[in-house]
């Protein structure tokens, strides 16, 4: 892993998620020759571009056809390579579904797939293009390794880590670029293992992907407002950090789960179906995208009507007399 620098942290923030990824796959191609890269006539815009260049012969476009991706990349992997296979989210998690179920999960294929444009950040395209079930649908499928990384830095670690890790993984890119800074610092990343942001004692936000950086705001505001704040980032949602879950039932602290993801089947779910099967009694609130389709529109637009902005989760998080 290499040394980064505070330009290194501003650059990722302006590249935002898609070009981010593009660079350290380009960087681990450097590396590890066995690394293949896969796009589903999105080598653009899952920022690949440096990438079939530099490789042309490692880099695989196999048009508008998700599940040929999906099948392709399994047939890859069956020959010792690593493909990391992209396209937008919706399409890779629901048009491929049945691909992913038997090439990833039943066979145990190692595959990385990426989710571009997870949650509402394809704005303008709408509600066809957002991935507001993702996680559901790929929390489902057996032995499927579920990642949602919240900044830049993150995302390189991911792309680090998984290329190390032998079986199938689903990574959820979500944000824009000039997405806010979560890690000023390096930092040990563990697939399975959530990160400890910020302490607090009466209440605790559970985060993963572009909310983590949200929830670190809601943390500072409510400490300011005298409610000792704990922020988790959860950046693997399967499998779940039990030890954290089960830290925190212990110490009997109400938990507060944000995502941009549909409230069916994401972060809070998995959390609740943890809490669900312990023997503690644990307050939970999740805070999450409706079970409803919404309006198109600007990304920071789309957050506000939904109620994933600073004072509107301070606001819910007061009114739902979690912390009486």
């Amino acid at each position: 892993m290499p040394v980064f620098t505070d330009k290194d942290y501003k650059l990722f923030s302006k590249l935002g998620p898609r070009a981010v990824y593009g660079q350290s796959l380009l960087r681990l191609a450097e590396k590890n020759p066995q690394v293949v890269a896969l796009s589903a006539d999105l080598g653009s815009s899952s920022g690949l571009e440096r990438f079939r260049i530099t490789y042309p012969n490692r880099f695989f476009d196999v048009g508008i056809a998700e599940q040929n991706l999906v099948g392709i990349s399994a047939g890859l992997a069956k020959e010792g390579y690593i493909p990391f296979a992209s396209s937008f989210a919706p399409f890779i998690t629901m048009r491929a579904a049945e691909q992913v179920r038997m090439n990833l999960g039943y066979m145990h294929l190692n595959v990385k797939l990426v989710a571009i444009g997870s949650g509402l950040s394809m704005g303008f395209l709408g509600n066809s293009h957002f991935g507001l079930e993702d996680l559901a649908i790929m929390r489902s499928i057996p032995d499927l390794v579920v990642l949602s990384p919240s900044d830049g830095l993150e995302i390189v670690k991911c792309v680090e880590a998984v290329s190390e890790f032998s079986g199938p993984v689903f990574i959820r890119l979500t944000g824009q670029p000039n997405m806010p800074i979560v890690y000023d610092h390096d930092y040990e990343f563990t697939i399975g293992k959530s990160v400890l942001l910020r302490q607090g004692s009466e209440l605790a936000l559970i985060a993963t992907g572009s909310m983590v950086s949200l929830a670190i705001e809601v943390a500072s505001e409510l400490d300011k407002l005298g409610i000792s704040t704990e922020v988790i980032n959860m950046h693997t949602i399967k499998p779940i950090d039990t030890g954290a879950l089960m830290n925190l039932g212990q110490r009997s602290i109400p938990i507060v789960t944000i995502e941009e993801h549909s409230i069916i089947g994401g972060l809070g779910s998995a959390i609740s179906d943890y809490f669900s099967d312990s023997q503690t009694v644990t307050k939970i609130l999740r805070i999450a995208l409706p079970d409803q389709f919404g309006p198109t529109g600007e990304y920071s637009f789309l957050l506000d009507y939904h109620g994933l902005t600073t004072n509107k989760i301070i606001t819910k998080i007061l009114d739902s007399g979690l912390l009486t």
